[in-house]
């Protein structure tokens, strides 16, 4: 089979061996540690043992990982911040003197370099054309309906948005939700139910996974971004039909990711269009990550391929990552809209995205489209400066020897640590030099491929990045991360393509 860009480059066997002995000592000397805790300090496990005839609402074993693993890290995790987190942000600075069990404030603020929050376009700010609207708007209309959008939650406002959306993305029409998670959670199981089939990518999010699990539909898993299996689980399960009875399903839902965050790869679009047209089922394409993020125009994965969107039945997008705001979409047909309007939980249910809200989304999103007159080019030389800002810091960990994941052009780039020592390690020397990122290990990861995930963003200067290329460098001297080569020379031909293009 050919290698792709996105296939795990090939990892030392040393460093496997290694990372599987640490997690089995870590997980051995936890289960010492209780051991010992519960003989000599039963009062410290009262919670793990049933109580006046009452069970213990987590049980011993599922906690473990909790109190033995993740509480020994839990100083790199949950760091409070204040202001604005545009490219810096300022650091609450915290101490824990009772190994991480509780924290106290030290009074300082630090402001640190940062390469942890999905702001892409940079439009999280408190000042500006954005912020000046949603002044503007709050005068105009209010904080909030402080209702349902079916009872008096339909505003103007929220029309006008929601035509924008679906104007943005390409499609006939488009539903706003006040939360990205329920955009999934409540809206998949609107459109499937018991009798149909959702076929989902192993790594799909986990408001994808709960929607779909709420749905009552059965379930079908494919191996991560390989539509050869994907085929093959359709063949098998459109030739089997539903379990037991045989019959034909209702409905087959495909459901994948445009940018897939945790590993920063891109979906295969092309081939999984190439597969619908081939066997007929609906596809759903989760573009939170790659909306306003990807394409020459920001129009998302869609875009990003040359792809005309009506191909892709449902797009569902977040707010929350390019547009500085919150809340989530979903774009299709003006009948499936329709239908969700009145069958959705997030419709039915759920309060209206409020006024503050729903003016950022208007804004940021009018430039980008370039219709704010004031503003017309700037939408785009953010989209300029995201692409060139991503593409520059990951050719440059490849330079210095780091093994990175995703696609080039990914404005996540996940670096490999492997060892569970070395993700605290990582995070404690980043913040030391004043730079805020994420490190993420199992369960969320599969359990040898720990990593840090640095988010980059178009308020990002050449000087932010190489500031940070310089620290990490030495982090990766000091850690030893550095043992690989492989993938500078993709990246840089990657490179020399696009500038032909």
């Amino acid at each position: 089979q050919e290698k792709t860009v996105s296939e795990l480059e090939a990892v030392p066997s040393l460093i496997l061996v290694t990372t599987y002995l640490s997690f089995l000592m870590l997980i051995v000397f936890a289960h010492l540690r209780d051991f010992f805790g519960k003989l000599f300090y039963p009062a410290n496990y009262v919670q793990l043992r049933v109580q006046n005839g009452l069970a213990p609402m987590v049980s011993d074993f599922e906690s473990l990982w909790t109190r033995r693993l993740y509480g020994r890290i839990r100083d790199c995790f949950n760091r409070p911040i204040t202001g604005v987190a545009g490219g810096h942000v300022n650091l609450l600075d915290r101490v824990s003197h009772d190994f991480n069990s509780t924290f106290e404030f030290t009074g300082r603020v630090r402001n640190v370099l940062n390469l942890a929050s999905y702001n892409y376009l940079g439009f999280a700010q408190s000042e500006g054309p954005c912020a000046d609207k949603v002044e503007a708007a709050l005068h105009e209309h209010g904080l909030t309906q402080g209702s349902t959008r079916a009872e008096a939650g339909r505003s103007v406002l929220l029309t006008e948005t929601e035509d924008m959306v679906a104007r943005f993305v390409g499609s006939e029409a488009a539903l706003i939700v006040s939360m990205g998670y329920a955009t999934n959670a409540l809206n998949i199981p609107a459109m499937v139910s018991r009798g149909c089939l959702i076929i989902s990518d192993e790594l799909n999010h986990s408001s994808l996974v709960s929607g779909a699990r709420l749905s009552g539909a059965t379930i079908r898993v494919f191996k991560h971004n390989y539509t050869p299996d994907l085929e093959k689980v359709l063949r098998r399960s459109i030739s089997q039909g539903q379990p037991r009875t045989h019959r034909p399903w209702k409905k087959i839902l495909v459901v994948v990711e445009g940018l897939y965050s945790m590993e920063g790869e891109f979906c295969r679009l092309p081939e999984i269009l190439e597969l619908r047209r081939r066997y007929g089922f609906y596809l759903f394409v989760d573009e939170a990550h790659s909306i306003g993020a990807l394409g020459p125009r920001g129009r998302g994965i869609c875009d990003h391929f040359g792809v005309d969107p009506r191909e892709v039945d449902v797009l569902m997008g977040t707010f929350t990552k390019s547009f500085g705001a919150a809340g989530g979409y979903i774009a299709g047909s003006k009948a499936l809209i329709d239908y969700l309007r009145l069958h959705s939980h997030s419709a039915v249910y759920a309060e209206a995205m409020s006024v503050p809200v729903l003016a950022q989304v208007s804004s940021s999103m009018r430039m980008i489209m370039g219709e704010d007159r004031e503003h017309a080019l700037e939408g785009q030389q953010r989209l300029d400066q995201l692409a060139i800002n991503s593409r520059y810091f990951a050719r440059r960990l490849a330079d210095m020897g780091f093994m990175t994941m995703g696609h080039p052009g990914s404005p996540v780039i996940p670096l490999l640590l492997f060892s569970p020592a070395k993700i605290p390690a990582f995070s404690r020397e980043c913040l030391r030099r004043n730079i805020a990122v994420v490190v993420v290990s199992y369960p969320a990861t599969p359990i040898i491929t720990g990593r840090v995930r640095f988010c980059i963003s178009a308020s990002h200067t050449r000087e932010d990045l190489d500031y940070a290329l310089e620290q990490i460098s030495e982090i990766g001297d000091l850690l030893l991360l550095k043992f690989h080569q492989g993938k500078t020379k993709e990246i840089a031909n990657d490179d020399s393509k696009l500038k032909i293009q």
